[in-house]
């Protein structure tokens, strides 16, 4: 007996050892990443109106880089932060831990002044920072990665030209061993990148938007890790609680039971186009319970035909059912918006 604890105490202490190591391999590693390019991108005026469109609009940078009136519907951007972050994003979005949302103006202290274009276009796409420290996946780096080489370059290029904002952002403090385990997260791209043509490939240029745009990150069920459920994209589901409140993610697959299942393509391109009046300074106080994470601000502002290759491809999805009540602590809505409740949120 004395011989099986020993030999058992010999295995458990082996262990240890073998573990301790792999997490000081751990800590020691630099996430797997690619020297910046030393490229400096011209601001031409074809660049700077496709980066606003995709920074304000598709990608919608600017409301996780900002700060927001919570109490408006849709939350517009309160005036003079945009670009400064501090959004903290904790454990009510699966994160373990907290981690603020970066300061991207071009202040030098706070922001990405110091930052050269290559490290900015690194971070974009490939989440790695200045520093070539793995950035949090909350940064939407892996879906960025589809952005074809111009459009990466449009972004970084628009973002240039925010005006500076002094405003420090608390560093991130993330739990063990995801402080560790972010590490792995980070893949170089392998070569140049482009995305579908729209004029030859609708469906997959409406797969395109639909990726960079955070669609699938936000209207596919996670898990308790964060993690995107297999076999679920575009279900809904996720449940997501902040400042506005608590929404569930509704299904955007064109189950019969869902939205997407009896819209019109002109129903889905007007109930964007319906939001496009509303700024910061008009938008009105949400409804208790009834606000929404959902950028219909930001969203508005996408061109018809962008909203229409998304409803091309929702539509060419394989149908889950999942009926979601996108606004679980809202009192009961009345008669008139009973007919909405389905619609995205």
């Amino acid at each position: 007996m004395k011989k099986l604890m020993r030999v058992v105490l010999i295995v458990a202490f082996g262990l240890v050892v073998v573990a301790g190591l792999a997490v000081a391999a751990l800590a020691l590693r630099r996430p797997a990443q690619r020297p910046p390019s030393a490229e400096r991108i011209e601001l031409t005026p074809e660049r700077f109106a496709r980066g606003a469109y995709l920074v304000e609009h598709l990608a919608d940078c600017l409301t996780c880089h900002s700060d927001l009136r919570a109490d408006r519907y849709g939350m517009p951007i309160k005036p003079g932060t945009i670009g400064q972050g501090g959004f903290p994003f904790g454990k009510e979005f699966a994160v373990p831990g907290v981690v603020c949302a970066q300061n991207i103006t071009p202040d030098p202290e706070n922001g990405i002044g110091t930052w050269t274009d290559g490290e900015v276009l690194r971070a974009v796409r490939e989440g790695v920072d200045k520093n070539g420290n793995a950035l949090f996946p909350m940064m939407q780096y892996k879906a960025y990665r589809l952005f074809s080489d111009e459009d990466a370059k449009s972004v970084v290029a628009y973002i240039r030209t925010l005006a500076p904002v002094k405003h420090a952002v608390p560093a991130r403090n993330l739990d063990f061993p995801v402080n560790l385990l972010i590490k792995l997260e980070p893949q170089p791209l392998e070569g140049p990148v482009s995305a579908p043509d729209p004029k030859t490939d609708r469906i997959g240029y409406g797969r395109y938007l639909a990726v960079v745009g955070g669609c699938r990150e936000c209207h596919t069920p996670h898990d308790d890790k964060g993690k995107l459920l297999p076999k679920k994209d575009y279900s809904g589901g996720w449940e997501m609680k902040g400042p506005w409140g608590r929404n569930i993610t509704p299904n955007l697959t064109p189950h019969a039971d869902a939205y997407l299942g009896r819209a019109t393509k002109a129903e889905f391109i007007g109930r964007f186009k319906s939001f496009v009046s509303l700024t910061g300074d008009n938008a009105p106080v949400a409804p208790k319970g009834r606000n929404t994470i959902m950028p219909w601000l930001p969203f508005s502002g996408l061109t018809e035909d962008d909203l229409g290759m998304l409803y091309d491809y929702f539509k060419t999805l394989a149908p889950i059912e999942n009926k979601v009540n996108p606004f679980p602590d809202a009192a009961p809505a009345p008669p008139a918006l009973k007919a909405n409740r389905d619609r995205p949120r």
